[in-house]
């Protein structure tokens, strides 16, 4: 397909945004013990960080009806933030140990929570227009997602505060509903017109290395056990009034990730 100078390409098959982490190698145990006070200053970030892309994604959403396109400089800050938000996640979620870096890059060296976006595209004014609409599914499955892994916090927390690390099965769950939550801002924040998809994982990809474990994410029996519980817990969190909303998902879908 030939692009004039100056333009994106159509968006015919939209690439997914791609999360890799790293194995959950074992975890200092004394930090495991303080990580809520420990992500304190964190968590004060990701509240501002959450203002401000609200107030981006309302900018850029009126450009994009325009120009059938999210500008440039909206879509840096908001993948700046996007990416910051699932570090912060990652690391109160007790996915990894390493303590996120105060940088907007997606994917920094040092850590091992990266994210991959695709290459900025056009995008269907339609889509965008009823963006909120369209979203809303998944909206409630991630937020049902992340009331279910709250109501067990705690119980996770006493887990890798005695095995060190998350066994493998929890691992794989919080992986999944990490990257449902990734995709979901993703689409929100107009920086990808793929709808969000993959919470139980990916298929297995014949004759390729894997990137990452994470990429393609493999989720066995137990870990899909473990989201469709984290599902049921957070229907019944909800249904009684005691769910839990977590992390941004744009356009004033605002709330805060809890351990």
């Amino acid at each position: 397909m030939t692009v004039a100078p100056g333009q994106l390409p159509a968006a015919e098959a939209p690439e997914p945004v791609e999360l890799d982490i790293l194995a959950p190698y074992p975890q200092r145990r004394w930090t495991v013990l303080l990580r809520l006070l420990l992500a304190i200053p964190q968590l004060i970030v990701v509240w501002a960080l959450q203002v401000a892309a609200l107030v981006v994604v309302i900018v850029g959403w009126f450009a994009a009806l325009v120009l059938g396109r999210l500008p440039q400089w909206c879509g840096e800050v908001l993948r700046g933030i996007v990416a910051y938000e699932v570090r912060v996640g990652a690391y109160v979620m007790l996915v990894v140990d390493r303590y996120p870096p105060f940088t907007f890059e997606a994917a920094p060296a040092d850590h091992p929570v990266r994210v991959g976006f695709p290459a900025a595209t056009r995008l269907n004014r339609v889509a965008v227009f009823f963006r909120l609409v369209l979203a809303l599914p998944v909206l409630v499955v991630t937020n049902l997602l992340y009331a279910g892994w709250s109501s067990v916090a705690i119980v996770v927390w006493v887990v890798v505060l005695v095995l060190g690390r998350q066994p493998r099965a929890l691992f794989e769950a919080s992986a999944a509903g990490l990257r449902l939550h990734l995709r979901t801002s993703a689409y929100v924040y107009l920086l990808t017109p793929a709808y969000p998809w993959g919470l139980f994982g990916d298929a297995p990809a014949a004759g390729t290395a894997p990137h990452s474990p994470t990429r393609p994410l493999l989720v066995s029996t137990a870990g899909r056990v473990l989201l469709v519980l984290f599902l049921i817990l957070g229907i019944i969190a909800e249904a009684t009034g005691g769910g839990v909303s977590t992390t941004d998902d744009g356009d004033g879908d605002s709330s805060e990730t809890t351990a």
